[in-house]
């Protein structure tokens, strides 16, 4: 499966963020400790960023990693297994793949939900802001905003708005989802 490539998402992010501190490029490079021509570079979608590099950048923007390799919100994004943005390690064999960013002061619940085929589970619009984040573990899972579903594998990942109607279905014997409830 090919990967989705990080450096376009990493430069739009840059740029957002370091507009939104009004930052110039000179002051963000110097307050993250690399070459003003690196975050220039990064910024024109050029260069290979390491994990560290990324983590500085975040820290002297004052935002979370996720801010600088996720994309803007959408309201259903999915992420296939084998895919997303990935970065790796200046230190280690160690790479990072971003599926969704926790906010600030968000409350959660966490579920282990087992599924076989038959009708479809429809579930009512939970409280407003809500979102669910889905984790295939193992079969296939049909999945979303009723209307908008989402076929998804072992291994996808699958965020979209729970504030809606919503529906599951397993397309397999044996589907298991890690189901993420995000309260906003």
């Amino acid at each position: 499966m090919e990967r989705t490539d990080p450096i376009p998402l990493i430069a739009r992010a840059l740029r957002r963020e370091r507009d939104r501190t009004g930052l110039s490029l000179t002051e963000l490079a110097r307050r993250a400790g690399i070459a003003k021509s690196t975050l220039s570079q990064l910024e024109a979608g050029h260069g290979n960023p390491s994990v560290e590099t990324l983590w500085s950048l975040a820290v002297a923007l004052g935002v979370p990693f996720s801010k600088v390799v996720e994309p803007e919100g959408r309201p259903v994004r999915v992420v296939r297994a084998g895919t997303g943005p990935v970065v790796t390690s200046d230190q280690a064999l160690f790479t990072g793949t971003m599926l969704a960013a926790c906010p600030p002061g968000a409350r959660r619940d966490i579920h282990l939900v087992t599924m076989e085929p038959g009708p479809d589970r429809r579930a009512e619009a939970h409280i407003p802001g809500t979102l669910e984040h889905n984790v295939v573990i193992s079969g296939r899972l049909r999945c979303g905003p009723v209307g908008e579903e989402i076929e998804l594998g072992t291994g996808d990942y699958a965020c979209y708005p729970g504030d809606v109607p919503h529906s599951y279905r397993a397309l397999e014997p044996g589907t298991a989802t890690v189901m993420v409830m995000e309260y906003g």
